[in-house]
């Protein structure tokens, strides 16, 4: 059975129609990665399409939150400079900067955080699974389980959306792509909070 909020997770990965987002994820028993993969098939996954041409426009947008106490910069790229003098993109840019001053990520996706930093945390929650009692097998899949978690906590892009909660970062900016018909990526973004050590790390190149 399909549910409603599969069909509202798929349609903000690929900018398709909720129909042909319910039909593809019927015929595919509910497999998200499958019903992108019967979408991009069918020519209807829009943002899909947008991925990997070059993003070397944009703006770099700024946040200053409580007096001062925080401030965001944030360089978000996209194809053209027409798309990147929208409303739509300049809204996107302030938001995503405005997330970032409350959610306090680390780093933009994934593969940027160090590897030496995962295995201390996938160390610590091991030791903490296995002193809960659990047996071994168990404990392998708690600590994947929470190792999600860890990353939702630092990677921006896997962090649910402050205004729109159901969706993560990636998700709304997929979402956005599918509008405005262009790739749209974060480069970097820089956090400060008075009296605290910087936060975020440039994008590698």
């Amino acid at each position: 059975m399909v549910t409603a909020e599969q069909v509202k997770q798929l349609r903000a990965q690929t900018g398709a129609g909720m129909m042909e987002c319910k039909r593809a994820l019927e015929e595919t028993q509910g497999n998200t990665e499958k019903a992108i993969d019967v979408l991009r098939e069918r020519g209807l996954a829009q943002a899909a399409k947008k991925v990997g041409r070059e993003a070397s426009e944009g703006l770099i947008e700024s946040y200053i939150h409580l007096q001062g106490r925080i401030g965001v910069l944030l360089e978000i790229n996209c194809e053209t400079d027409f798309v990147a003098n929208t409303d739509e993109f300049r809204g996107l840019a302030h938001d995503l900067a405005m997330h970032i001053a409350a959610a306090r990520p680390r780093y933009v996706e994934r593969t940027e955080v160090p590897l030496v930093e995962v295995e201390r945390e996938r160390e610590v929650l091991t030791k903490q699974a296995s002193n809960e009692g659990k047996p071994e097998a168990i404990v392998a899949k708690m600590v994947e389980g929470r190792l999600q978690k860890f990353y939702q906590e630092m990677v921006l892009l896997e962090q649910p959306f402050i205004k729109e909660p159901d969706l993560t970062v990636e998700q709304v900016i997929t979402q956005h792509v599918a509008k405005l018909g262009e790739h749209i990526k974060i480069r970097r973004f820089a956090r400060f909070e008075r009296g605290e050590q910087l936060t975020g790390l440039p994008a590698s190149e």
